[in-house]
């Protein structure tokens, strides 16, 4: 429930205006990679568990690479998908080393 009146949000420059769709399920996916890497931040962080902070990087990337292709954001389309690959790389390499220290 908005203060102001449709019309007056739609014709005024001082009301801040999101540019981003809501409620959308590019926003959804955007929330939920957002706390996925701020997760994996604090697992990081912490130094709990590299492994999980991988996996759980990857994910958010992931997610942050489907908003970025449904904007065609270019710029974030490269970066996420760079650190997809690179997150992945690690997650397979971490996964096969605890595979042969077995």
């Amino acid at each position: 429930m908005s203060k102001f009146h449709k019309d007056e949000i739609a014709n005024s420059k001082r009301i801040y205006k999101s540019a981003t769709p809501k409620q959308t399920i590019d926003w959804y996916v955007k929330w939920v990679s957002s706390i996925i890497l701020l997760s994996a931040m604090v697992i990081r962080a912490a130094q709990i568990n590299p492994f999980l902070d991988t996996c759980l990087s990857f994910l958010g990337c992931a997610g942050w690479l489907y908003v970025s292709i449904a904007w065609k954001d270019r710029a974030l389309i490269i970066l996420n998908a760079v650190a997809c690959f690179v997150l992945l790389t690690g997650v397979l390499t971490q996964a096969a080393g605890n595979v042969w220290s077995l």
